[in-house]
């Protein structure tokens, strides 16, 4: 399949899927036979996917395409908490040719703003509906739609400096730690100073305040989707103290960290 390409399924889907679940440290899930076509969107810890004989090791902020058919086998981060959502859509006679059009995507993508709305919408529809709801059906084909053109899209991104994609990679895996600006430029091999002009050209921001920015979108994330608390969250998304959590939480977002918790996830990402 050329990347972009429009997947027709819509005729073919019997019923979709949603949900999200949070694993403890050491968690495990499988094996099991994959039934679905999958997107598993990861927003903190890891996971390593066993398909067959090979492993898909995942990092926060990617989403992964399963397909059926495939024996699989889950393993969750040692050291924190994992949570992942995810899409599944049921094709019960997957034609081969679509079949193996969607095997040459890649199995992993950045994971979008996007493809996260569309996800949250469903969650919300879903509570009130069943799997077979053509509305629910619909936001899962365009879901497969937006896959394939993100990757497209991905690949067309050549006007940006590597640096920067691989920073923005590199954050989204370490964003629960501490680092510097000189930590950040050393990891991608540029000055500190061409890492800030970069950003400043590319994102419209500086290398920290994007961090900063995408620590508070974590945050928010788990906020909204676990039980966790105040100050767990703090420290899993890498800020000082639960102050500093407090403070740029509010400025961000315009809430305190407890109103988030009564809001809905899909009004706050115009304002991260």
């Amino acid at each position: 399949m050329e990347a972009g390409s429009k997947i027709v399924l819509l005729d073919t889907i019997k019923s979709v899927t949603a949900g999200s679940i949070v694993y403890p440290p050491g968690g495990r899930f499988g094996p099991r036979i994959q039934q679905d076509i999958q997107l598993v969107m990861l927003y903190s810890g890891e996971m390593d996917v066993t398909i067959g004989d090979r492993k898909l090791h995942v990092k926060p902020g990617n989403v992964i395409m399963l397909m059926p058919g495939h024996e699989e086998y889950f393993t969750f981060s040692k050291k924190e908490d994992t949570w992942h959502r995810w899409i599944g859509v049921h094709v019960p006679m997957l034609e081969r040719e679509i079949f193996e059009q969607l095997s040459l995507l890649p199995e992993c993508l950045p994971l979008s703003e996007n493809m996260n709305r569309l996800l949250d919408l469903m969650l919300r529809i879903q509570q009130y509906t069943s799997v077979t709801d053509p509305l629910l059906i619909s936001l899962a084909h365009a879901a497969l739609q937006l896959y394939p053109s993100e990757s497209k899209q991905l690949m067309q991104k050549q006007e940006k400096h590597p640096a920067v994609y691989a920073a923005i990679a590199w954050i989204s895996g370490h964003f629960a730690n501490e680092f510097t600006l000189n930590d950040l430029a050393a990891v991608v091999g540029v000055s500190t100073e061409h890492l800030v002009r970069l950003f400043r050209q590319h994102e419209n921001t500086t290398p920290m305040q994007y961090v900063w920015r995408y620590r508070v979108s974590q945050a928010v994330g788990l906020l909204t989707n676990t039980g966790l608390s105040i100050t767990e969250i703090a420290n899993r998304c890498g800020f000082k103290t639960s102050n500093h959590f407090a403070r740029l939480v509010k400025k961000t977002t315009g809430h305190t960290a407890s109103e988030l918790r009564q809001l809905s996830w899909d009004g706050l990402r115009d304002k991260l």
